[in-house]
């Protein structure tokens, strides 16, 4: 017989830091671009870090504790709770950065982010329970609809079993996707704090190792009314007190955007350790490439530029806050092409390394597994984000 859980009346995130809040807006476009520049600090210490991480198969504490006060977790919280209630342009450089300094760490934080943009969905009085304890609060996802919901008096009683939750061993609260048993089942998310799942201990991949990937499980569970929406309203960007740009944007046109953009990381990271272990054997006296490699390190960069430029530009149209169905279908084509760019770049590089890039202690191998994992999300897919581009645009003719 499962155990019966409950809500406790509050559930205050792990790192209450806070800044001075004022309403001119462009005091807030500060305080939310200053998340790009922070992110240096994340990337270097995730760095340093990067052997523990696929060693223990989860983030140290102190690179999730940089990237909270690197406003990753705040980033998209409404500025009502304390957040910069930021941009996607913003949120894709911030990201882009930390990996090139671990692919895992770009994850943790691109995720953070985004599924804090997703707790603004959630009634008002649900979001002053996520946030009591400050905007810092580490949310995680569950996308998938793989739990169920009966409905009670006030609430819902839920429980299932959601693989590849990220960074759940850090995390403060959980959403999680659920079919409700009603008549017309419809797909909700509920906002369950720490204490009311238990985790274990599946993830052990080719790469991306230090996402902390692991398995979520919940028993019998109530969730509130005031902690749960539908699926359908976050994907059509319908968030009720929507006071920001990014909160009224349909999922499908950001997704790809938080999952491409650690691949565009993992491609300069990847640049980067390709011009310190391998130009070396290809310069001549002069101090010149050799022209083979100059190939090789000028395609590699531009395809990793080139990927970096697709997601800026899909960054900036999400962040008008108004996109049509062909511009949301442009931005999951783009976002798929450019983790296959960025990937690309990666391989071209670690294939010209040699067998010393295949040295455990070698950084592109690491680069080259971080790159393929993340690339091949299911949000990722190259083909059926063409296809939908395809029947938008003939729609449109």
């Amino acid at each position: 017989m499962p155990t019966q859980q409950t809500f406790p009346p509050t559930s205050p995130g792990t790192s209450p830091r806070t800044a001075p809040r004022g309403s001119d807006q462009r005091a807030s476009r500060i305080d939310s671009a200053a998340v790009v520049v922070a992110a240096a600090d994340v990337a270097k210490i995730a760095a340093e870090q990067a052997q523990a991480a696929e060693r223990d198969r989860r983030l140290a504490p102190v690179v999730v504790r940089s990237m909270l006060d690197a406003g990753f977790a705040r980033h998209f919280v409404p500025r009502r709770h304390g957040g910069d209630a930021g941009t996607f342009e913003e949120i894709v450089r911030a990201v882009t950065v930390v990996g090139e300094g671990c692919t895992s760490a770009a994850w943790a934080a691109s995720l953070t982010a985004s599924l804090g943009r997703m707790a603004a969905y959630l009634p008002e009085a649900g979001q002053r329970r996520i946030w009591a304890g400050g905007p810092d609060t580490l949310i995680v996802g569950a996308l998938m609809p793989l739990g169920r919901a009966r409905r009670e008096e006030g609430g819902w009683r839920i429980h299932g079993t959601w693989p590849y939750v990220s960074v759940i061993d850090h995390a403060d609260w959980a959403l999680v996707c659920a079919m409700t048993t009603e008549e017309r089942p419809v797909a909700r998310f509920f906002a369950v704090p720490r204490g009311s799942w238990h985790t274990e201990d599946t993830w052990s991949p080719v790469g991306m190792r230090g996402t902390g990937s692991n398995t979520l499980h919940i028993e019998d569970v109530f969730v509130a009314d005031e902690l749960t929406f539908t699926r359908e309203a976050i994907a059509t960007g319908a968030a009720d007190l929507a006071e920001a740009p990014c909160h009224r944007v349909p999922l499908k046109a950001v997704n790809g955007l938080c999952f491409a953009a650690p691949v565009v990381g993992a491609a300069r990271a990847a640049v980067a350790a390709w011009r310190e272990g391998t130009a070396p054997r290809h310069t001549s006296a002069s101090g010149g490439l050799e022209s083979s490699a100059a190939v090789v390190l000028g395609r590699a960069a531009a395809e990793a530029d080139t990927a970096a430029l697709l997601l800026e530009t899909a960054a900036r149209a999400a962040d008008t806050g108004r996109v049509t169905d062909l511009q949301t279908a442009r931005s999951s084509r783009d976002c798929a092409l450019a983790a296959e760019l960025a990937t690309a770049a990666v391989d071209r590089l670690f294939t010209s390394a040699g067998t010393r890039a295949h040295q455990e202690a070698a950084p592109l191998q690491r680069h080259w597994r971080d790159a393929h994992s993340a690339a091949g999300h299911v949000v990722l897919g190259f083909a059926g984000a063409a296809e939908t581009y395809a029947r938008a645009l003939q729609r449109e003719q």
